[in-house]
């Protein structure tokens, strides 16, 4: 059962990389559940605190991953309703992947872009708001890179300390 289990934490960490960078995934919760796997084998001691504070972290980067580009629209002058057109344009991005994988830095972009022209901004105030959203998205994507290649990191480590004990 316990490589079962691993199986599916290594399937669940990867999916969990791929999730930071796929709108569709959401990659530090996936990685999470990897790690909870990983500790409901025999072999890794069951660290309730642990997987406690690494479910609210990640809990806490899948909210910031929708907050932090609205964030960097308004950071770089635009209105509620440029961050309501970043918003809009991340969620048409998942719902349409026209563009692919392209399409979810594109859309918040073009959403920013036309939330700030309805609002009657200026053709380079729209932009920079735009280029926020833009900016915004790629804090947002490293930021979960970043917390699902440290979960991964911690998924190996366990597997390196308690391994030997499969056999």
């Amino acid at each position: 059962m316990d490589f079962v289990l691993i199986f599916f934490g290594i399937i669940f960490m990867i999916a969990g990389v791929l999730g930071s960078f796929l709108p569709i995934l959401p990659g530090p919760p996936l990685s999470w559940i990897g790690l909870l796997l990983l500790h409901l084998t025999k072999i890794v001691p069951a660290n309730t605190t642990f997987l406690v504070v690494t479910l609210v972290v990640a809990i806490l980067v899948l909210v910031l991953d929708y907050v932090i580009p609205a964030v960097g629209t308004k950071r770089f002058g635009g209105s509620k309703i440029g961050m309501i057109g970043t918003t809009l344009g991340l969620l048409v991005a998942i719902i349409f992947p026209v563009f692919g994988v392209f399409g979810i830095v594109i859309w918040p972009f073009i959403g920013a872009l036309i939330g700030e022209l309805i609002n009657k901004s200026t053709g380079q105030n729209a932009m920079k708001a735009a280029f926020g959203s833009f900016i915004g998205f790629l804090a947002s994507t490293f930021l979960k890179f970043i917390v699902a290649v440290i979960y991964f990191g911690f998924f190996i480590k366990s597997l390196i300390t308690y391994g030997p004990n499969l056999f």
